[in-house]
C-alpha cells in the first residue's frame, strides 16, 4: 500500500544516486556508540547460522564477529566499498530509487538489515514488499537509523519530519506492506557504550519487524 505522495518522494538533488556514490566513502557515518549498540542488538536478535541480506550496505555491516553466519549477501551502490566489507560472501549493485525488484529468491533469507539508509528511499513501499517476499516465514527486517543524512539526497518526507515522525513513517510503511507491528528501540546517551561522554551521542533508532 502506498504511503507517500509525489511531493514526499521528491528530493533536492534528483540526479542519479549512482553518480553521488561513484567515489568510495571509507568513513563511518555513525558514531562509535551507535555502531556498538547496533552490534549489540544484532548479537541479541540474530540467530547462529542464519542467512542475512544487508541492503544499502557499505564497507562495514556491524555484524558481531563472534557469531557464525550461513551466508551474508550485501547490496549497495559502490563496488569498492562492498569489496572491502569482509563479512559479505557476495554482493550486487542496484539503485533502489530506479528499480525496487530484488534479484533474490522467495523465502530465501532469515534476516534483512538496513542501516542509515531508509532515509534515501523514494519508493519504500514497493521495496518493503520485496523484502517481505525474500524473507522466510520466521524472517525479520531490522531498520536502524540516527539523525544524520546526506540531506540533499533524502526525500522530503525525511527532511521535513521530526525524529519521532520518522519513526512513525517507517512503522506505517512496514505494517502497510507485509510486516507485523514492529518492536521499536530508542537510545539516547547510553553510558554503557559512551566512550566519549563529553560529546552528545548520535540518537539510536531501530525497528524490528516480523512478516505477517
Amino acid at each position: 500500500m502506498e504511503v507517500l505522495n509525489t511531493y514526499q518522494r521528491q528530493k533536492i538533488d534528483e540526479t542519479n544516486d549512482e553518480d553521488f556514490y561513484s567515489n568510495p566513502k571509507f568513513v563511518y557515518h555513525l558514531d562509535a556508540n551507535f555502531r556498538n549498540y547496533l552490534s549489540f542488538i544484532y548479537k541479541k536478535e540474530i540467530k547462529e547460522n542464519s542467512s542475512i541480506v544487508d541492503l544499502m550496505s557499505s564497507w562495514d555491516s556491524y555484524l558481531p564477529s563472534g557469531k557464525k553466519y550461513k551466508k551474508v549477501i550485501g547490496h549497495g551502490l559502490n563496488k569498492d566499498e562492498l569489496e572491502k566489507n569482509k563479512i559479505l560472501n557476495s554482493f550486487w549493485i542496484q539503485n533502489f530509487n530506479i528499480n525496487q525488484d530484488i534479484p533474490l529468491d522467495n523465502c530465501s533469507f532469515d534476516y534483512c538489515l538496513m542501516v542509515a539508509a531508509w532515509q534515501y528511499l523514494q519508493y519504500p513501499e514497493t521495496l518493503t514488499k520485496e523484502i517481505a517476499r525474500i524473507l522466510n516465514d520466521e524472517g525479520k527486517f531490522l531498520v536502524s537509523f540516527s539523525n544524520r543524512a546526506f540531506w540533499h539526497k533524502a526525500p522530503n518526507i525525511w527532511t521535513t519530519s521530526t525524529e519521532e515522525e520518522r519513526l512513525k513513517y517507517v512503522r506505517k510503511v512496514l505494517i502497510s506492506n507485509g510486516f507485523k507491528e514492529p518492536k521499536i528501540i530508542k537510545k539516547f546517551n547510553d553510558e554503557t557504550f559512551n566512550f566519549l561522554p563529553f560529546f552528545k551521542n548520535d540518537p539510536f533508532y531501530c525497528l524490528i519487524a516480523s512478516k505477517e
